[in-house]
């Protein structure tokens, strides 16, 4: 199928348009929470870090639920849903904002709602494109809906750093929550397209134990989750702490650390470009084996190599990676059954994130002890330990393309 063919399929150029103003909002939402947080009366670093932590926590504890509520429920609906009342959540914290006083616990209830609702939102959005388009045309639809997505997040990225400096970080957080109020309205006009169960005669519990039995199934699957737990956990050391540290002590701190961020969003566009004619005949064990450049992109940072070679490395991990979600989620669209691919998508986020937060706490204290140089290496050699790990299962060698 064809690219302009594809985008006119009934109610898919919604799809994408949703997609790309809520995560314009997606870009413009670190740079202005983090400013408007540090702005306040009480702002630390500390307080970022536990605005962040809570919402990851309440992301991980309603993932599996998620996931039950999208395939009896009606996923597209609960997208919608999702969206409007995440907006509704951002526009009554920014209204605290406004007046440069947040309580504590407004940060708990804006944060622990917003992660419950990406709890559901996640594991329902990868059932609507196969609900849009036919089997064939999914990989494709994927990539464009990835590239549609990363140059969303490039320029809400930089509209967020122009808001801030000129308009201030209320009106930045401001314009966020309206994005999610957009892209929820635009999904509820076509939630007729996956519709809830019709009969409903299980309990909650059993649907959960259902979706982990089908998730358990696929051998590749658990396979591969379980290695890129620790995967994301070196990765979110390495880029999400440890970088910025060495980036301030060797390079020219923020502005540098910038060059190289966007240096994979290039490369996650790239990647988007190049998945759509990208179809490798083992795509696990070839996924896998480029994931070796997420090692060699921690290494650059490790012992720091000049700055162009990290920007290099990181460019590239940034195409390894949108090849990574195009492939994987085209093979859970294509390969779990549809009934249940919400509910195997809730476990496959919960696997991947669950030691995300770890490798954010453990970062700094053990570069504190055993130096980052030390501690960038040793997150570098587990991501090619689970790389091995995982070729060591036939069902991920052989696995084959449809």
């Amino acid at each position: 199928m064809k690219l302009q063919d594809l985008v006119r399929e009934k109610y898919v150029g919604r799809f994408y348009f949703a997609r790309f103003v809520s995560n314009v909002g997606n870009g413009m939402a670190p740079v202005a929470l983090a400013f408007a947080v540090l702005d306040l009366p009480n702002g630390s670093a500390t307080l970022l870090g536990t605005i962040l932590g809570i919402n990851t926590v309440a992301l991980l504890i309603m993932f599996p639920f998620g996931g039950v509520i999208a395939d009896r429920y009606g996923r597209a609906k609960w997208i919608a849903y999702g969206d409007v009342m995440t907006a509704v959540l951002l526009f009554f914290q920014v209204s605290f904002f406004a007046t440069g006083n947040v309580p504590f616990w407004v940060f708990v209830v804006v944060n622990v709602g917003c992660g419950l609702l990406l709890g559901i939102w996640w594991p329902a959005f990868n059932g609507v494109l196969p609900a849009l388009l036919p089997q064939q045309a999914l990989q494709k639809a994927n990539a464009l809906n990835n590239m549609f997505s990363n140059t969303a997040l490039i320029m809400g990225a930089a509209l967020a750093g122009i808001l801030v400096s000129t308009l201030g970080s209320t009106t930045a957080l401001a314009i966020d929550a309206a994005t999610f109020l957009i892209a929820g309205i635009v999904v509820y006009t076509f939630k007729h397209v996956t519709p809830p169960m019709e009969i409903i005669e299980n309990t909650v519990l059993h649907d959960l134990k259902e979706g982990w039995r089908v998730f358990t199934s696929f051998r590749w699957l658990v396979v591969i989750d379980i290695c890129f737990a620790f995967i994301v956990m070196s990765w979110a050391a390495g880029e999400n702490v440890l970088g910025p540290l060495v980036a301030k002590e060797k390079f020219d701190g923020a502005k540098s650390w910038s060059m190289v961020l966007t240096a994979v969003s290039v490369g996650l566009i790239v990647g988007s470009l190049i998945a759509m004619r990208f179809h490798p005949k083992y795509p696990m064990f070839t996924m896998m084996c480029l994931t070796v450049f997420l090692a060699i992109y921690i290494w650059t940072i490790a012992r720091p190599q000049p700055l162009w070679v990290i920007i290099l490395a990181a460019f590239v991990w940034g195409v390894v990676f949108d090849l990574w979600k195009t492939i994987w989620d085209t093979a859970l669209q294509t390969r779990i059954p549809r009934e249940a691919l919400s509910r195997v998508a809730a476990y496959d986020g919960v696997i991947v994130m669950l030691f995300r937060p770890v490798g954010l706490a453990l970062a700094g204290p053990l570069a504190d002890k055993f130096g980052v140089e030390f501690t960038l290496n040793g997150a570098a050699a587990l991501v090619v330990i689970a790389i091995l790990f995982s070729l060591m299962f036939p069902e991920v060698r052989k696995f084959e393309r449809l």
